[in-house]
This record gives C-alpha cells, structure tokens and sequence, in this order.
C-alpha cells in the first residue's frame, strides 16, 4: 500500500461527462492515485471507451458507460451496472454540464424571454443530473459502510452570477445548495460532500475563448494570475478531495480559479 496521502486505497470512482476535457483527466488522475476502478460516463459511447482505454494504461480498472444524467432511469441503471462491475460506488465526481452551444457569445436574449425548453436544458444537466447521480450512489454508500466522497463542479457563475447565463447560474447555485444540504444529512456516514468551483480552463468547450488571442486577452484581464485553467488544475483539486487528506472537509465549495474570486 502507498504511503501518498492521496492515495485512493482501492475505492471505486464514478467520474461524469469524463468524455473530454475536464472529466477525463479527473478519470486519468484517479486511475493513476490508486483507484480500484473509474467509470467513464459520457453521453457518447466512444468518447468513455477512449478514456477508459487511457485509465486501463494506467493498470487501474476501468468501464465505459453511456449514459444521460438526466435520465433518472438511465443513471440508475449505470450505477447498477456499475456495482456490479467494479464493486459500490465510493466516490462520485459529477462533471457533467452544459453551458450552452456558445458559452462566451456576447449578446444573448435574455432569460426572461427564452424558452422554457432553454431553461430545461440547463438545469436539467446541471442540477437535477447532480441530483439523478447522488441519488443513485447513496444508498449503497451507506450500506457499504466504508464512508463516501461526493464531488461536484460547478462554475463561478454559480457563486457570483454571470449576465447572460442566469439560468445556468442559478442551476451551478443549486448545485452547491444541494451539497452543503446533503454534507449534513452524510456525515454520520462518514460521506463528505464538497463542490469545486471552476474559471475558464481549457477544454473543447471554452475553445472558442482560450484560442482566440483577443478574447483570450479581454478574459484574462480579470484573473490575478494570468492564464486560463488546465484540467489537471481541477483534477488535482479533486483528487485532494477524493482523498483522505480531505478526510474532516465536508459541506464546502473550493474556487479553482487563478484568483477570479478576488480580481474583479
């Protein structure tokens, strides 16, 4: 057994939309620290097996499963198969959201007078598949009686807010309504939950602002240390988190975010 604090001890990790991006190096960094299996979701099928493929390079277990976390019935259904593959779910990284077709657009109609539709789509992804997912874990966290990690990403939108994105916000907000609620009801447990809350970091997603030279400069105005987030940022904060160097941290929400929180 390895003497690194964050080593994971064998504890089985359910990482969602580890497809790309953020997710998958949350899946790389757990396979790497010790994991006894990491289950690649994503909604695309082949995006999880690559990952999973990546993880299994690392000597860690690993299971693709395709899945939409706003399908109750669906993420049931992945964390029984799941359990069944690799053993109870001990940590669960919920990563999946959406932040829109074109996160950075400029003029966006207002909330206001969007579409119900539009609303669904954010807090569908962003709250309720937090909520599908912890659900779904729970129980057999509790049974397991080894105790439990929930982590969650949300954004800085879901701490400050950001026009334009008020639906997403408030969803990201909810998200980290919900875990302060639920460290409470789990610590007896011993299930800690916690969010991460993320800035611009380079991913797929946010290519369209961290490949642009004048965007990316207009950005970056407004973070104490001049870059944009790797995923490997978000991943090491994470993986703290999963570990038991967290072990007496419960109910809390950590800004990864190249001082944002305090730059503007």
């Amino acid at each position: 057994m390895s003497n690194d604090i964050l080593d994971l001890k064998g504890r089985v990790a359910l990482v969602t939309g580890a497809g790309q991006g953020v997710g998958r190096q949350v899946a790389l960094h757990l396979g790497g620290h010790g994991a006894g299996g990491v289950v690649v979701n994503d909604v695309k099928l082949e995006r999880a097996e690559a990952v999973a493929k990546e993880v299994e390079a690392l000597g860690c277990r690993a299971l693709a499963v395709a899945a939409d976390v706003t399908d109750r019935d669906a993420v049931n259904e992945m964390v029984g198969h799941a359990t069944a593959k690799l053993g109870s779910v001990d940590v669960l990284v919920n990563n999946a959201g959406n932040m829109g077709a074109n996160p950075r657009q400029v003029e966006r109609k207002p909330f206001w007078e969007a579409s119900q539709q539009s609303w669904d789509a954010f807090i569908g992804v962003n709250l309720y598949g937090v909520l599908h997912c912890a659900s779904a874990v729970i129980p057999g966290m509790i049974e397991h009686k080894a105790g439990g990690r929930l982590i969650t990403i949300i954004s800085d939108a879901g701490r400050v807010g950001e026009p334009g994105l008020e639906i997403y916000s408030a969803a990201k907000a909810g998200a980290a309504g919900f875990t302060r609620a639920v460290a409470k009801a789990l610590g007896r447990h011993r299930i800690t939950a916690n969010c991460v809350a993320i800035g611009t970091t380079r991913t797929p997603t946010m290519a369209g602002v961290t490949e642009n030279d004048e965007l990316a400069k207009r950005v970056l105005r407004n973070y104490t240390i001049r870059r944009f987030g790797e995923p490997s940022d978000v991943a090491n904060m994470v993986l703290f988190l999963a570990s038991d160097a967290s072990d007496w941290i419960t109910g809390q929400t950590y800004p990864v975010n190249g001082g944002f929180s305090f730059s503007m």
